[in-house]
């Protein structure tokens, strides 16, 4: 019976080092973008926004190919945590394809428009990430609490 407790210790603890790995790139990507912001009216260094672009990547990665991929090959046995995150996940799946397209557009040798545009998508990416912040600590908030 001890290998079941610590199997269950175990897939918890391994959760909780997903989620701060997320958490650790969310952090970043967020210093990074009120940088860039901070910028405004000034177009974006290109340094600047490759190096935030990429944040932006690193960060959707670490939640799909690491929280997420969990959730979804099933080592999450707790029912609450699967009934909420088949409500979150195409939520979240949502704002990853909104925000991969924002790196598209902006990725390192591509042609930058004006800095009026870059600023517009800038703000309708933050309220895409806001957004899927709040999907995300629910969904973190149940793994821990759960």
């Amino acid at each position: 019976m001890a290998g079941g407790a610590g199997s269950t210790t175990e897939r918890r603890g391994q959760a909780r080092k997903l989620i701060q790995h997320m958490l650790d790139e969310r952090r970043q990507l967020l210093g990074l973008m009120l940088e860039v912001s901070s910028r405004k009216p000034n177009p974006p260094d290109p340094d600047l926004l490759d190096e935030f672009s990429q944040m932006l990547v690193d960060y959707i990665a670490a939640g799909h190919f690491g929280l997420y991929q969990r959730i979804v090959e099933g080592k999450e046995r707790r029912r609450k945590v699967q009934d909420l995150a088949v409500d979150v996940y195409s939520r979240i799946g949502e704002t990853t394809r909104s925000a991969l397209d924002f790196n598209e557009k902006y990725e390192s040798g591509k042609r930058r428009p004006s800095a009026d545009i870059f600023y517009a998508d800038l703000s309708s990416l933050g309220e895409i990430l806001t957004a899927r912040i709040e999907f995300e600590d629910q969904l973190i908030r149940t793994l821990i609490e759960g």
